[in-house]
């Protein structure tokens, strides 16, 4: 017997990166009641046939009305097509809305992974009934959407906002978007490793564990993590760089769009004891009037890898409803 929810429908958000494709059942309460995962393939229709059989299985037990789906890349602004997905084979404005809705039979909705974990934080986590905030996301890069009096802001073209992209060093380190200086090369997880070689060159340090794993570029960003986490100096050092950038980054984002709230999300966030309240004082004091002016919140996501995944199939659920609405 098919499961169905009693109250709002049931719908089915992806969550697909490079490597895996993530695909849950959840409720309208923000519960994820089955789910199935794969490996994700590297050519479009491919990913297309992935994308209908992970459907197709869940749909064997349980009512979906609608399906989500989150990714890291440029939509067009009314979110039916992929300019470019960098770890996925969709480019110049594939219509794949369109594509999935035909091979589906039910509405899709496409968002993007950073706007769908912030949907995901604003509904069912850390940024509930927040009018005007900001998600910052820090993992292997930086994701940031802003919201609004409960939409997403996109800018003309679909693309805002790129916070992890705002030069900070002139000159800096070299960008994998073709700059050099971003934020994103100083506040996110493979920039702490870019930092701890930094730290150690600088002198002080063969002592550490952490030190021989650094010069011969074996360490990882969590590697550098935990070292700090076990009280490692070079590796507390390198945190200590890492929470100064970010909270410079954060207080560009707070002089430009005052929010009442930052969300911290990401892999990194996980770690967020360790550099949380340095970050937080650097932005105190690198804040535009600092001293004179309310400071936005700062406060960790709640849901963890799981709120893209809620997000764009609670916005999916929006297109299930209008259809109903519709009939």
């Amino acid at each position: 017997m098919l499961s169905e929810s009693h109250g709002s429908p049931l719908t089915v958000g992806f969550d697909i990166g490079g490597t895996n494709t993530r695909a849950g059942v959840v409720t309208g309460d923000g519960d994820i009641i089955d789910s199935r995962s794969t490996d994700t393939p590297h050519d479009a229709d491919e990913l297309t046939a992935a994308i209908t059989g992970l459907v197709a299985d869940l749909r064997r037990d349980h009512k979906v009305a609608a399906v989500g789906v989150a990714l890291a890349g440029f939509l067009d602004p009314d979110c039916e097509k992929v300019r470019f997905a960098p770890h996925l084979p969709w480019r110049n404005d594939a219509p794949v809305k369109a594509i999935l809705e035909d091979a589906i039979g039910l509405p899709v909705r496409l968002e993007h992974d950073a706007n769908s974990a912030a949907w995901g934080e604003y509904r069912f986590g850390a940024a509930r009934e927040a009018d005007t905030w900001v998600f910052f996301a820090v993992g292997t890069g930086i994701g940031a959407t802003l919201m609004h009096r409960g939409e997403i802001y996109r800018g003309s073209f679909g693309t805002a906002p790129e916070f992890g992209h705002l030069t900070v060093v002139p000159g800096g380190r070299v960008c994998s978007c073709g700059k050099h200086g971003c934020l994103e090369r100083y506040a996110s997880g493979t920039a702490l490793v870019d930092t701890a070689v930094e730290v150690a060159s600088a002198g002080g340090y063969k002592g550490c564990g952490l030190y021989r794993a650094v010069v011969d570029k074996r360490a990882s960003g969590h590697d550098v993590m935990a070292a700090a986490r076990r009280g490692d100096p070079l590796g507390r050092a390198a945190v200590a760089t890492f929470a100064d950038w970010l909270g410079q980054g954060l207080s560009i984002v707070a002089d430009v769009l005052d929010p009442e709230l930052i969300v911290l999300g990401g892999g990194v966030s996980s770690d967020a004891d360790l550099f949380l309240d340095r970050a937080r004082e650097a932005m105190a004091h690198d804040i535009v009037g600092a001293g004179y002016r309310p400071l936005p919140k700062l406060l960790c996501a709640e849901r963890g890898p799981d709120a893209g995944m809620l997000g764009v199939a609670d916005l999916a659920r929006e297109l299930a409803e209008e259809r109903d609405k519709a009939c």
